[in-house]
């Protein structure tokens, strides 16, 4: 009796073992009964029937990484350059992924390496090295319309390296030397152009200035000329009127101002080391008074130091001129 309670014992722990499954999270499993797929079991504990039933597929739900392996692809200008790359997909339904295809990752993989030949043979080498956006969405719209049908979201396709031939990489990298090189030329030549703009900026407008000073001070010194001949006329009339009234005094000055101006003119010439001086200082005076006598006299006379009008010749009570003993007296 024992031993029938201990095989049920037994039975009824088999049963709940093969009954009873759990599932972890990020898993799906598919339900098998008789070798067909009834339904699939989502992550947590789920319970089949023992002996009938059995799991069939275990598929992972998350979020894979396949990686594409190196291979070479020859451009449309027949480069060939080294390519390889990485897909990332979800499986999102799990019975198309465990029946529509056999090793999903597998037919994946073959699938992107396929299109990734036919994408990129189509394009020149240029296009390759500037447009990997492009190339990756291209790439990835075909792969992912190919594997909808296996319950599959393929939802990025990264091209990782793209190696053309070493002396390709030379050729590229000597045409970007000279690229570059070309830029500085062209930098220099603007640098330089510009420079030269500005300095001639700047002698047009050192000319401007200074032709506008050479204006102002020919325009000044034309006034000063104007000013020192208005004075000059001014004086003139003052003398003359003063020749026609017989003042002597003012006469005695003018021609005394002329007199040292002349002796100032023989003392400032460059090639004058000796100055000599005809008349002393008193004889010069009393030749003064003389030229004025004479001057009146030419005017027609005048009165005289009496206030009567002369008729003759003027008399003279002191030495004439030449003498060191003073000046004429009227």
């Amino acid at each position: 009796m024992a031993y029938v309670i201990a095989a049920f014992a037994l039975l009824a722990v088999v049963l709940v073992f093969r009954a009873v499954k759990v599932v972890p999270q990020g898993s799906a499993f598919t339900v098998e009964r008789f070798g067909r797929f009834t339904r699939p079991l989502n992550p947590g504990l789920t319970v089949i029937v023992p002996f009938i039933d059995r799991v069939g597929a275990r598929i992972n739900v998350m979020e894979n990484v396949l990686e594409v392996p190196e291979q070479d692809v020859i451009t449309q200008d027949n480069a060939m350059v080294a390519v390889d790359g990485v897909v990332f997909f979800q499986v999102m339904e799990p019975a198309s992924a465990a029946y529509e295809v056999n090793d999903l990752h597998r037919a994946i993989e073959n699938l992107a390496m396929t299109n990734i030949r036919t994408v990129m043979g189509s394009m020149a080498l240029d296009e390759l090295l500037s447009q990997r956006d492009r190339i990756n969405q291209t790439i990835l719209g075909v792969v992912d319309e190919a594997t909808s049908t296996w319950g599959v979201k393929v939802t990025r396709v990264e091209i990782k390296n793209i190696e053309p031939p070493r002396d390709l990489v030379d050729a590229m990298a000597r045409q970007m030397k000279a690229e570059r090189e070309k830029r500085a030329t062209i930098l220099d030549a603007e640098g330089v152009k510009q420079s030269e703009i500005l300095v001639a900026e700047g002698h047009k407008r050192s000319a401007i200035l200074e032709a506008e000073g050479r204006r102002e001070a020919a325009f000044r010194e034309a006034e000063a000329r104007e000013r020192s001949a208005q004075a000059e006329a001014k004086a003139t009339r003052d003398v003359s009127g003063a020749i026609a009234r017989g003042d002597l005094q003012a006469i005695n000055y003018f021609v005394a101002q002329k007199y040292v101006d002349a002796l100032k003119a023989l003392a400032d010439a460059p090639n004058q080391k000796i100055l000599f001086v005809p008349l002393e200082a008193a004889g010069a005076i009393g030749a003064i008074g003389g030229v004025a006598e004479i001057v009146r006299e030419a005017f027609g006379g005048g009165p005289d130091a009496t206030g009567e009008p002369r008729s003759g010749a003027p008399a003279r009570n002191g030495p004439r001129s030449g003498s060191s003993s003073g000046p004429w007296k009227a």
